[in-house]
Parts: C-alpha cells; sequence; structure tokens
C-alpha cells in the first residue's frame, strides 16, 4: 500500500510526462465555472482517470479533467469538477490534487464553487470572496497519522484565506463594476440541501454561504504552505421564510450566467500576481 507521500508523488510523475512546467497556481473549478478554462493556453489535458489516484467526478457539470497551460503569462494548473464527500469519497483522497499543486511546484491555490445564500443582502448570481470558512462536514482530511513531509501536524486557522488576495479581489470588482461580498462560507456534507431550521442554524452561528465542498481543500492548502484565494457564486438563496425547492437546472443556469465575472476576478487576481 502506498502512503500519501507516495500517491502524491506517483500523480506528479504522471503529470510531468505530459507538462514539465512549474504551476504558480492550481485552480479548482467548481459547478457551472468551466469557463475558465477557455481563457487559459492550453498546454496538456489529462482526464482524471489517467492521473494515478485522482477519483473520478461524479458530479453534474463536471468535466473531470486536468489542464495545464498559461493563464495571463503565468503557468496554472486548472481542475474542470472536483470531488465531494457525497460521492463517497475520503476527504485525504479528496483533496490528494492540492498537495499534488504543492509538490508541482504552486504557491497559490484558487478556490470556487456554487453555493446557497443565507445573508439576506445577497442575491442570486452575486459573488462573495471567502474570507472565512466553518467546517461542519463531521470529518477532517489531517486526521491520522501526520507525515511531517507533507506539512504540521497542528496548522494554524487563523487566515486560511490570504487577506491581501480578498483585499485585492474586491478591488478589481469595484474596478469592473461586479457585485461582490465578502463573508463567511460554511461546508456541510450533503447531498440533501438543509431543512429550515438548519438553515436558521447556520446563520446563526455567523455563516453567509453555505456548500458541499471546498473547506477540505483549504484545510489541506494551509499545512502545504498554499496562499488562498476563495471565490463564492450564489446561485440559490436560501431564506428560511421565504424558502423555494431548489432546481439543479436553475442553480447550473446561474452559475453559467455568472462565470464570465467571476472569470475576470480570477484573471484579474493572477495578473497582479504576474505584475508582482
Amino acid at each position: 500500500m502506498l502512503d500519501l507521500f507516495d500517491k502524491v508523488n506517483e500523480a506528479v510523475v504522471a503529470i510531468r510526462e505530459q507538462w514539465d512546467e512549474t504551476p504558480h497556481a492550481g485552480i479548482i473549478l467548481g459547478t457551472g465555472l468551466g469557463g475558465l478554462v477557455e481563457q487559459i493556453e492550453v498546454e496538456a489535458t489529462l482526464d482524471y482517470e489517467d492521473i494515478p489516484n485522482f477519483p473520478s467526478s461524479t458530479a453534474v457539470s463536471h468535466a473531470g479533467r486536468l489542464v495545464c497551460g498559461k493563464l495571463n503569462g503565468l503557468p496554472v494548473m486548472a481542475m474542470e469538477g472536483r470531488f465531494h464527500m457525497y460521492e463517497g469519497y475520503p476527504l485525504k483522497q479528496i483533496t490528494l490534487p492540492v498537495r499534488v499543486f504543492k509538490a508541482m511546484g504552486a504557491s497559490l491555490l484558487v478556490v470556487s464553487n456554487a453555493c446557497g445564500g443565507m445573508n439576506p443582502n445577497y442575491q442570486c448570481g452575486d459573488i462573495m470572496v471567502i474570507e472565512d470558512h466553518i467546517n461542519l462536514m463531521g470529518d477532517n482530511p489531517l486526521i491520522g497519522i501526520n507525515d511531517d513531509r507533507l506539512g504540521p501536524r497542528f496548522p494554524d486557522m487563523c487566515e486560511p484565506y490570504e487577506q491581501a488576495l480578498v483585499d485585492r479581489a474586491l478591488s478589481i470588482a469595484r474596478t469592473q463594476d461586479i457585485v461582490a461580498h465578502k463573508g463567511v462560507f460554511v461546508a456541510v456534507a450533503g447531498p440533501n440541501l438543509e431543512t429550515r431550521a438548519e438553515y436558521r442554524f447556520l446563520r446563526t452561528i455567523g455563516a453567509d454561504v453555505v456548500g458541499m465542498s471546498t473547506v477540505p481543500e483549504v484545510i489541506v492548502a494551509v499545512p502545504c504552505g498554499l496562499r488562498v484565494v476563495g471565490f463564492s457564486i450564489i446561485t440559490d438563496m436560501c431564506l428560511p421564510d421565504a424558502l423555494k425547492p431548489a432546481n439543479v437546472e436553475e442553480i447550473i443556469a446561474i452559475a453559467n450566467d455568472t462565470q464570465p465575472r467571476l472569470c475576470k476576478l480570477v484573471a484579474g487576481v493572477l495578473a497582479a500576481e504576474s505584475a508582482s
């Protein structure tokens, strides 16, 4: 049985056979957000099934491939589709690509997701720059015997999302006339959506939006030493006193409609990285 360190290195070897650049950033694209790939000068594409130890993406609208190339002059690796706890994968496997990004040489992680908005000041189609998160998934990808080669035993979480990157993203949003908020993302296991009482609870404990991803990847990124910037597209409103049944087709449509604005934010953040 390969340990986690060996699994990461096995994946890296397979990727380097197709693409031997050092990425500046690893990018994880969520539901309906694959359009950013169209802006990448693609140099290599690998299906997840061709990368050792990568799971298969079964979520709706997730392409399931790794795209490598240049974005605003920076070498990047972009995941078209991520893995989720509700698909039955353990969090260590879900987060393995983050460790692969680091092992390939990345210094920045960009995460994005579609989510439910609980802050009444938000609207469908708005973008939230993630300032902090709450983990209510009932698990943690760092549980188990620690391998010091992959990071420290007790990583500090006082600033999982780099404040300078949060400020940069919000500044870009203002100059581009994009509606963007700063807020707290709460992660739950899913796959069911929440009850009215659960939405009230999540709002009470300080969450602005809720989703079923992102937090495990960020928990792993911190001990890896990756800087993190995160974006959420509000695709449905989860207000307990005005709750309507969710429609997956509508959620994907809103994500697709918002995608060009999110792409501008991500591209802007990376352009500033290139200039610095």
